[in-house]
């Protein structure tokens, strides 16, 4: 029974070969800050931003992500902060975690910044016994119900901007590959927390006085799994309300819609249509994003709705 459990965390608990360990969101352009730590303070206000995710809506215990963040300046126009908590619950196991984080700025030209940031936390895995139907009922392996372990991890990002005309950026959220020991009797186990690496850039082209057009793409790797992206583009109407489509690859079609008001609070969804067999059990996923801006006084609105870019 042991050797069965074992063998369910390798590859339900963590599935290190078959898939990504991290959440992937549609709204990636809106709270860009959980995808890079570097963009923490790249704006002149502080946000607060919450995003609920709920993937492949109608299947029991599909996949749930829910994340709270908040970054911003410090007195130093160069130097921003920033922080998340999150829990992303997959059937019987969960991740949560907290990270803080730290970001500095520089000109590299009178029109193009460079940020780099590091970040750190606290992880936690936890595996829910009681939802898991053993071979034999009398075996007392889960007899506790709940397991899980507690690790540090930390991760860093680069990121290059322009106001709000174009960016680039590159991060790897989590750097240490960790072990995972459920259990004291492990002498070694074959869970570990693989690296991910993150490639994301826009570009915002006005159309005119009204109307914005913003392509954006967000690329994930981890290895072995192919590369993942998402390219897309939203139209944007008087820097408030915009709509948008996207496609990620091996995955999903995305649509997107949202509103900014008085350029301080900003709500947007996300519907994915799976383009893979699961559309069969699933009716699609859903993702709520809310944000709120709080500025001092003489700062400048945002210059694009929705998100820092």
């Amino acid at each position: 029974m042991k050797k069965f459990l074992l063998a369910f965390f390798a590859l339900i608990a963590l599935k290190p070969l078959i898939a990504q360990q991290l959440p992937h969101f549609s709204q990636y352009m809106l709270n860009d800050y959980v995808e890079n730590c570097a963009i923490a303070g790249k704006n002149p206000y502080v946000e607060a931003s919450s995003i609920n995710r709920y993937q492949w809506f109608g299947i029991t215990d599909a996949p749930r992500t829910y994340v709270l963040s908040v970054n911003g300046q410090l007195s130093n126009p160069n130097m921003g902060f920033g922080g998340q908590v999150f829990t992303d619950i997959d059937g019987p196991t969960r991740r949560t975690g907290c990270y803080l984080s730290y970001a500095y700025h520089i000109n590299l030209t009178k029109k193009i910044r460079l940020a780099a940031g590091i970040q750190g936390g606290l992880l936690q895995y936890m595996v829910d016994g009681s939802k898991i139907i053993l071979h034999d009922p009398n075996d007392n392996v889960l007899s506790n119900g709940l397991q899980s372990v507690m690790m540090p991890e930390f991760g860093a990002g680069v990121y290059a901007y322009s106001g709000d005309k174009w960016y680039a950026g590159f991060s790897c959220p989590e750097m240490v590959e960790n072990k995972l020991k459920f259990f004291d009797y492990m002498a070694s186990t074959p869970s570990v927390i693989t690296r991910h690496y993150t490639l994301m850039a826009g570009y915002k082209y006005d159309i005119n006085d009204l109307w914005a057009i913003q392509p954006t793409l967000i690329a994930r790797y981890v290895d072995p799994s192919p590369v993942q992206f998402d390219l897309g583009a939203r139209l944007i109407y008087r820097k408030k309300i915009w709509i948008g489509a996207a496609y990620r690859n091996l995955d999903a079609i995305v649509a997107l819609i949202g509103y900014t008001y008085q350029d301080n609070i900003t709500i947007g969804y996300a519907y994915d249509y799976a383009i893979t067999d699961i559309q069969n059990y699933s009716t699609g996923s859903h993702e709520l994003f809310v944000s709120m801006r709080f500025r001092e006084a003489g700062h400048k609105a945002a210059p694009v709705a929705g998100g820092s870019n």
